[in-house]
């Protein structure tokens, strides 16, 4: 499962309480792993975090208040902030050699000795994500092969940086909504203590 906190368009103690609130959860959840941080503007402040935990975290979703006065503005009124926390889809594998279905057929075509008499048309099939490519332009079977494999990479490639390119814009989309209201938790006070409800 994995995990964004974030500071919206918060600020400075909202980025402050994004690195306190990753410092608790990973003394209450110990697997949990580092993925990357978006540092904020000043030493442990974070615009975002993300990480990847084997609990079941979903709990956790929607967004934290931190209840202090801001350790940046003395005297400063609002007392109030608001991390979000998101789960993020896991991007969608689309790689594994072990995968593909090879089919041999007979090519088609205009004239020639070896049209319907040898199987040199290739057809792969990348059995996770059901795409097929075909090739028949060759006359030699190796070389079909070779042409199908190239195709399928590419497609499979494009696909992978389709599926990296939708996580980056569902953890932006998140990191720009927090709702405040109806915490899912509370935390008081620089130590950054769970408040009981």
């Amino acid at each position: 499962m994995i995990i964004q906190l974030s500071a919206g368009q918060g600020p400075l103690e909202c980025q402050f309480a994004v690195g306190k609130l990753f410092v608790a959860l990973q003394k209450e959840f110990p697997d949990i792993e580092l993925l990357s941080a978006k540092t904020g503007s000043r030493r442990n402040c974070y615009d975002s975090i993300q990480f990847q935990s084997k609990s079941d975290l979903s709990m956790l979703e929607g967004s934290i208040q931190w209840i202090c006065q801001s350790p940046f503005r003395p005297g400063h009124k609002r007392k109030n902030w608001f991390v979000d926390i998101s789960i993020i889809p896991k991007k969608e594998e689309v790689s594994g050699k072990q995968d593909f279905r090879i089919e041999k057929f007979h090519s088609g075509g205009n004239g020639g000795q070896h049209v319907n008499k040898s199987e040199t048309g290739i057809r792969i099939t990348h059995i996770p994500t059901g795409i097929t490519v075909t090739s028949t332009e060759e006359r030699s079977q190796y070389m079909n092969k070779q042409k199908a494999f190239k195709r399928i990479q590419k497609l499979l490639s494009d696909k992978e940086k389709t599926s990296q390119e939708k996580q980056t814009n569902l953890a932006w989309q998140e990191h720009n909504k927090i709702i405040r209201g109806n915490p899912v938790r509370i935390y008081e006070g620089m130590q950054f203590k769970p408040k009981k409800k």
